[in-house]
């Protein structure tokens, strides 16, 4: 049984896992929307989100927070600087996802995953 049982796999070990959000976090914080894989994109959530909420106060700390989960320096920035400002005021729900339909390949549901317009 999988009873509380949280998270994907997505026939990955771990430590692929984390490096698969990790790099899907710095795509996204750089082109600030992504095209992914519908459950990509809900596991993504909740990472970016998370991000997001470090970045709202800028400190020193917070910066190496950040940089100790998602290590790229352009991104920090950005997040820092264009992203997190834009979300002062809001307690949450920083990302829309937006569902595209089938792949073409292998039919696989798509979908759009970008930060909304506070």
């Amino acid at each position: 049984m999988r009873h509380q049982k949280s998270g994907r796999k997505f026939g990955r070990n771990p430590a692929q896992r984390r490096a698969l959000l990790r790099q899907q976090a710095i795509s996204m914080i750089l082109h600030e929307r992504i095209t992914t894989t519908e459950a990509k994109a809900k596991d993504l959530r909740s990472v970016v989100e998370k991000l997001v909420t470090i970045a709202r106060a800028d400190t020193p700390h917070h910066r190496k927070l950040i940089m100790q989960k998602i290590d790229h320096s352009l991104a920090t920035a950005k997040l820092f600087d264009v992203i997190a400002p834009r979300f002062e005021s809001a307690p949450g729900g920083y990302t829309r996802i937006s569902k595209l339909g089938p792949r073409r390949g292998d039919a696989a549901p798509l979908a759009l995953i970008e930060f909304i317009e506070a």
